[in-house]
């Protein structure tokens, strides 16, 4: 993982220009919010989520679901589950939130762009860790999986890797986003954890000179 706090298009080129920001608040539908950064990151288009995938966003992914927890200085000891992903389909792409146990955060498109680094912010870090604490709670609603296909449109996939392998549950956006899941605490908290990351990347822009998030 890219220890600075980056955002990349197609192919990994860092882009140094964004459009319009998008406002979040606390108990927005998810949907609004991923469908906004699918617009700010130019990831827009009317596509089918397994159409277009990008090779940096599928390397990006496999990295995660290959890492040995024990490199990043994991262990059972800290919690069962190191790492979850929450994926979202959308007939742009498949939004992939990733958490690691160790406060690295990132949230990147199948079709190109995201936010990478993160997690050396505090914002950022104390969500991802917030979820992380939360995550066992829901193993119940989990089963085994070796099974990484991407989800469907209307769809969102939480993976959990945890020291004796790796959990999948599944609902529908719509349901987890209306509260009408027992997924749907999780799902708020990887909101949050979402909204964290916007305002930190924000910030970072910000102090760059690439502008205020508005």
């Amino acid at each position: 993982m890219d220890p600075q706090t980056a955002t990349y298009d197609i192919g990994g080129r860092v882009r140094s220009t964004f459009g319009k920001t998008i406002m979040m608040k606390r108990g927005m539908v998810m949907a609004g919010v991923l469908g906004g950064l699918l617009a700010l990151f130019g990831c827009g288009k009317a596509e089918k989520t397994d159409d277009k995938v990008a090779d940096v966003y599928t390397g990006l992914r496999q990295q995660l679901l290959t890492l040995d927890p024990k490199t990043m200085g994991l262990s059972p000891t800290s919690n069962r589950v190191w790492a979850i992903l929450m994926e979202t389909g959308y007939p742009e792409a498949v939004v992939t939130l990733a958490a690691i146990g160790d406060g690295t955060v990132s949230l990147y498109f199948s079709n190109g762009g995201g936010i990478i680094g993160v997690g050396q912010h505090e914002g950022p870090r104390r969500a991802c860790l917030a979820l992380l604490v939360a995550a066992p709670g829901f193993l119940s609603y989990a089963q085994p999986t070796t099974d990484f296909r991407l989800p469907v449109t209307g769809r969102t996939r939480f993976v959990f890797l945890t020291f004796d392998g790796a959990f999948a549950a599944e609902a529908a956006e719509d349901d987890l986003g209306n509260k009408r899941s027992p997924l749907s605490p999780l799902f708020y908290k990887a909101q949050d954890v979402i909204t964290e990351a916007r305002m930190a990347e924000g910030k970072t822009r910000a102090e760059q000179g690439g502008g205020q998030v508005r």
